[in-house]
């Protein structure tokens, strides 16, 4: 198996990890404040993976990385800042526009992380690349679609399509880290993004303290985000940001289906049809440029 194949599995493998956190957060969410679920995923996370560390260069099963250096600040801060931000302008734009009006607009994320690459990055985006990307946005905003009367341009929207570009430049500033430690990288991202999630949610005035449920959180957080990105960084190396995103966005569908299996849905004929399109774009994404 060559380096782009295993590059794509590890993409794959990313998004499926990730999508086992929609459906559990949905179950969390009903005990644990939103801002606190994100500071306590990205903890989670951060710890976790810090952890998953030290148990590997105690059992000699360490795999020698280069670290990340001063030259790399700039990067890992901008890394940081857009993960807190992301989620900031998120919330904000939620108290102002419809959820189908917010989740339509947040599938941006992947258009904006290639265009960014096109043009600040300057990393190559094929036409066939193209054609993914077009076929995974379709897609989900197929499942995004509720109804036509609750999709509207507001200050909302615009809060919302901001978040999706700072999410669009984290990935690819994530991009320019990924030839370094993938450990240190989510150890520093999960730990400074969370702490700078949990500092929002006790300014908004949100305050939890079951440690039951924190641990729950913080273990998911672990799988979903920290396993998830430690990954996806791997895929990066060798797919770039562009085309690790366009195979990254099957994560919503293998959540669907968890969902589908948690709380007893049946899928309906557009996610079928939504499904058989984003399996399209995986294919273009994942395929070599002829």
């Amino acid at each position: 198996m060559n380096r782009k194949s295993k590059a794509v599995i590890f993409a794959l493998l990313a998004a499926a990890l990730y999508a086992i956190n929609s459906p559990v957060s949905k179950l969390l969410l009903n005990h644990i404040p939103a801002t606190m679920m994100a500071g306590f995923l990205y903890l989670g996370a951060g710890i976790g993976i810090f952890l998953f560390g030290r148990i590997r260069k105690m059992t000699g099963w360490e795999h020698k990385e280069s670290p990340l250096t001063r030259k790399d600040l700039p990067y890992t801060i901008g890394m940081v800042v857009l993960d807190i931000a992301a989620p900031v302008c998120l919330m904000i734009g939620l108290t102002k526009t419809t959820a189908a009006n917010a989740s339509l607009l947040n599938n941006f994320e992947i258009a904006a992380t290639a265009v960014i690459a096109l043009f600040v990055f300057k990393e190559a985006v094929s036409p066939r690349l193209w054609g993914a990307i077009f076929c995974v946005t379709l897609a989900s905003t197929m499942l995004s679609f509720e109804d036509v009367s609750s999709l509207s341009f507001s200050w909302g929207s615009l809060l919302v399509l901001l978040a999706s570009v700072c999410w669009g430049l984290e990935n690819n500033c994530t991009r320019m880290l990924s030839a370094k430690d993938p450990l240190q990288i989510v150890t520093i991202k999960g730990i400074f993004s969370g702490l700078g999630s949990l500092t929002i949610a006790f300014l908004i005035g949100e305050w939890y303290f079951n440690i039951p449920y924190i641990l729950t959180a913080m273990l998911l957080g672990f799988v979903a985000y920290g396993l998830s990105i430690f990954f996806y960084i791997y895929a990066q190396r060798d797919l770039g940001a562009a085309k690790t995103s366009a195979c990254y966005a099957v994560a919503p569908f293998i959540g669907t289906a968890l969902s589908f299996l948690i709380f007893r849905e049946i899928p309906s004929c557009i996610f079928l049809t939504a499904l058989c399109i984003m399996i399209l774009g995986t294919y273009l994404a994942a395929e070599k440029d002829s």
